[in-house]
């Protein structure tokens, strides 16, 4: 007590996603081992365990670690894979930020049109411009093969010609 008393303690900063994440992980695998009890475990081996305590006990501590040490492994392919550090960190990262903006977020007005609109016509205004975009390609192209059609069968038609004055010089 410094008597002043009206100092509030610093506010402690939330977990992250991730730290969250090992959290709900550690306390699935302490659930797992209480369910799997050793007073079940010997329970199910009721007669292996009459002659051997000893043997049940250290087969039971082997088998809980080992599914505990499996079960991390997987869990954490399962983060590499998914690349599930670098996601919960972005996605604390958008929250913060999103605490920062003053301006309101965006809210359903309650017309579905209105909303669906104001949400696809960008979309579709971006992707109308691709497409056009593409079309125009296709039409350069399509033009571009047309001459070389053409061209070739003016190519073909003076090769005719030759071939009929050949013709004609032989006879």
């Amino acid at each position: 007590g410094d008597g002043g008393g009206d100092v509030d303690p610093p506010v402690p900063a939330a977990p992250g996603r991730a730290q969250v994440f090992a959290a709900v992980v550690d306390t699935f695998l302490e659930k797992l081992v209480t369910a799997g009890s050793y007073q079940r475990f010997a329970n199910c081996y009721r007669c292996f365990y009459k002659l051997q305590p000893e043997m049940t006990r250290s087969i039971y501590d082997q088998f809980v670690s080992q599914l505990q040490t499996s079960i991390k492994e997987e869990i954490q392919e399962v983060k590499d894979e998914g690349n599930l550090e670098v996601l919960f960190n972005s996605l604390d990262k958008i929250v913060e930020e999103a605490k920062d903006h003053k301006e309101p977020a965006w809210r359903p007005s309650g017309i579905p049109e209105e909303d669906i609109r104001s949400a696809m016509v960008p979309y579709l205004l971006k992707h109308r411009s691709y497409l056009q975009k593409v079309l125009k390609e296709k039409e350069e192209e399509n033009r571009k093969v047309a001459e070389s059609v053409l061209a070739g069968r003016d190519r073909i038609a003076e090769l005719q010609q030759l071939i009929q004055a050949r013709k004609l010089a032989w006879q």
